[in-house]
């Protein structure tokens, strides 16, 4: 438990601030300010949407949604701090980081690139965010139940395999084809974190970082060895939330929002998982907040953001007991919100963004994916790295997927996924790779799931995540697809709605995965002997 101050700290505004309330703004801020950034300089490049509907809408949603959280936790540790007597740290709350990447690579971008409309694109992920957040808000009811049957391995596995593909790899990437101001700054803060440096006069390793990086980028620019970004399009503008719940509603029957069910349910669960975590972590430093309000007003702050055009849900962050052992309390909740809301409501993101490249925080990110990477092996039973490795597999398979298709995009226009698949999946086994990559986050979990529940010799327990995953098979949720007109390929019940044949269409894995479960029933009634090491 995090040791309490020997002496009161003197407040304000009867209580609601504490001086190192500070402190925890700007920690959280930053951490809110890489998230903002990395969705106002992705969104463009990767999803195709325009800067107008990023900051005029998705922004100002965000707003809704941050301010709704971070206004509850703050009310929720003054009320604790008044029942207990004692000082309390408001729980941390911001844009779930790995949601943001799954919801940009794997819905606003394929849907872009299949259909060339950024409005659909947007919408699509709206209704995606609206239904992640009623699960979330469902599953505040029993989230721990489904924590304590679902091993730790196969959620942590998913999101690492997201995060060593989708987020890591890409920009590692792109930072070695902007060594000259992505690099360094990435090495220092691979310096800086992994090694637990304290910099000179107490300055945070990513704000040197993102310095360095912007210094080096006017100064080459400055010398012509690089171009000069463009001004922003859209001017300083005061951008109010607009409502959009009629078109989220619409599109809820819509087969491209259910194509990415494997994507946003998922999400869902790990985001109420994590929360549950993280609510746990505050209470073994001292602070222990009522469960299920809090993963209400969880899942509820991301259902009003998005009805006000926000699709990125929002969660409580890791990371609260360092904040109450800063000496924060209530008000750098309150701040954060007051400040994200300026951000947003005023259309100055952009202009952050021009002097301020995007190269020079990718150290950040790729840090992020490396340590959401390290954390599936570190917070697990030693013998269940198996489990978490093979949880890996999928995700690279949809990340090659994507590859694939971006090449045939920009190479080959007109030339489509499903000619590659006849001409070359002889020789890279194309169809394999679709197999695994449609519904991939749910393959992810039952691979792991199936083989934790192995290497405890659970046998009952691993048949049972096996007819999961063929029931889930045979619907055509996973492994089966079609080849869509648009080039692309979607889940096999898609052949319901007049598209192709779908190849598998998942019953033959369905057959696989009952006769796996039917074996270990079998071994559960014999109880095999085990093999000495």
């Amino acid at each position: 438990m995090a040791a309490e101050p020997t002496s009161a700290p003197k407040t304000y505004l009867n209580g609601w601030f504490v001086p190192n309330d500070i402190d925890g703004f700007f920690g959280l801020f930053v951490d809110n300010l890489v998230q903002l950034m990395a969705i106002v300089g992705l969104c463009p490049i990767i999803a195709g949407l325009p800067a107008s509907l990023v900051v005029g809408r998705i922004l100002p949603g965000i707003a809704v949604s941050l301010v709704a959280g971070n206004l509850f936790y703050a009310w929720q540790a003054r009320h604790l701090s008044r029942l207990t007597g004692k000082p309390v740290t408001a729980l941390p709350f911001g844009v779930n980081t790995v949601s943001l990447f799954a919801f940009i690579f794997l819905i606003l971008a394929p849907v872009y690139h299949e259909t060339k409309d950024p409005e659909l694109a947007w919408k699509v992920s709206l209704a995606a965010g609206f239904l992640g957040g009623v699960i979330e808000i469902v599953s505040a009811f029993f989230g721990d139940w489904v924590r304590r049957h679902t091993p730790r391995a196969a959620l942590l596995s998913t999101l690492a395999g997201v995060a060593i593909t989708f987020i890591s790899m890409g920009f590692i990437f792109q930072i070695f084809n902007s060594p000259l101001v992505a690099l360094f700054p990435a090495l220092l803060v691979l310096i800086g974190y992994a090694g637990r440096v304290r910099w000179p006069f107490g300055l945070p390793t990513g704000l040197i970082a993102v310095v360095f990086g912007t210094v080096a980028a006017w100064l080459l620019r400055t010398l012509d060895f690089m171009p000069m970004p463009l001004w922003p399009a859209e001017q300083p503008h005061f951008y109010l939330p607009v409502p959009i719940v009629g078109e989220v509603f619409s599109l809820l029957t819509d087969p491209h929002v259910w194509k990415y069910a494997d994507i946003f349910i998922p999400m869902a669960v790990l985001n109420v998982i994590g929360s549950i975590q993280n609510l746990e972590s505050a209470e073994a430093a001292g602070d222990k907040f009522a469960t299920r309000s809090s993963l209400l007003v969880n899942g509820s702050s991301a259902v009003i953001g998005v009805f006000f055009g926000n699709p990125f849900a929002p969660t409580i962050y890791i990371g609260h007991p360092g904040w109450k052992a800063m000496g924060a309390r209530v008000g750098y909740s309150v701040m954060n919100a007051v400040a994200i809301t300026a951000i947003c409501l005023t259309g100055a993101l952009p202009f952050v963004l021009y002097y301020v490249p995007l190269e020079a925080i990718l150290g950040i990110l790729l840090w992020i994916g490396l340590i959401i990477t390290a954390q599936a092996f570190q917070e697990v039973p030693k013998a269940h790295a198996p489990a978490v490795a093979i949880g890996f597999i999928p995700s690279l398979a949809a990340w090659v997927i994507l590859l694939i298709s971006t090449t045939l995009q920009k190479a080959a226009p007109g030339y489509t996924l499903q000619e590659a698949a006849t001409k070359f999946s002889p020789e890279i086994f194309l169809n394999g790779m679709l197999c695994l990559a449609q519904g991939f986050m749910f393959i992810s979990i039952f691979f792991s799931a199936i083989m934790a529940k192995v290497i405890d010799r659970q046998w009952r327990a691993a048949a049972f995540w096996c007819l999961i995953a063929s029931a889930a098979s045979a619907c055509g949720i996973i492994h089966g697809f079609v080849f869509t007109p648009d080039g692309g390929y979607g889940p096999a019940y898609f052949q319901k709605t007049g598209f192709s044949e779908a190849i598998p269409s998942g019953f033959d894995f369905a057959i696989v995965y009952a006769l796996a479960a039917a074996l270990l029933m079998a071994m559960h009634a014999l109880k095999p002997g085990e093999i000495e090491h």
